[in-house]
């Protein structure tokens, strides 16, 4: 007795195949997440830019992380703020941080490096790792030419133009 196959059962034969395939690879990579003991993926945080100016405001010994190229930083940065090019982080723990329970707040251009920066550190065990986008949006106070320039000042105005005009 010979059995046919018919079109439906090569359909159904297929979709399964494919449907496996596709569980089998997502179980693969975890994307440098870590399951906590609620079997629930935990990483670094994402916050909005008035939740870092809170935390900024806290003395509870954490640092701010601007990881943009050195000239944007001399461009202008967030007070206080350090910098550790995202180009610099790669796989070895960076010597400006070196508690990885500390707060780090991290901020770029647009968000893009900051996010990727926030990533790479949570993957080499950091633990309180906040990104909190650009300073393209930023509305805080921010130092220029080695002084402060006030929130939303006519100066912070003619800034924002100028680091508007091009780097990512």
């Amino acid at each position: 007795m010979k059995h046919r196959v018919t079109e439906k059962t090569k359909t159904i034969i297929a979709s399964a195949t494919v449907l496996l395939v596709l569980i089998l690879l997502s179980g693969c990579s975890s994307g440098g997440q870590v399951m906590d003991g609620d079997d629930m993926f935990k990483s670094y945080t994402q916050i909005s830019q008035e939740t870092a100016k809170e935390m900024m405001a806290q003395d509870d010994g954490h640092i701010i992380v601007d990881v943009r190229r050195q000239d944007e930083y001399d461009a202008g940065h967030i007070p206080g703020a350090i910098l550790i090019p995202n180009e610099s982080i790669g796989t070895e723990q960076p010597e400006k941080l070196p508690d990885l329970d500390q707060i780090i707040l991290i901020y770029c251009r647009s968000g893009n490096r900051s996010k990727q920066a926030a990533q790479k550190l949570f993957d080499m065990g950091y633990t309180n790792i906040y990104e909190f986008g650009g300073i393209i949006d930023w509305t805080g106070e921010i130092v220029t030419s080695g002084k402060a320039v006030e929130e939303n000042s006519s100066e912070q105005a003619l800034y924002s133009l100028s680091r508007n005009s091009g780097h990512f």
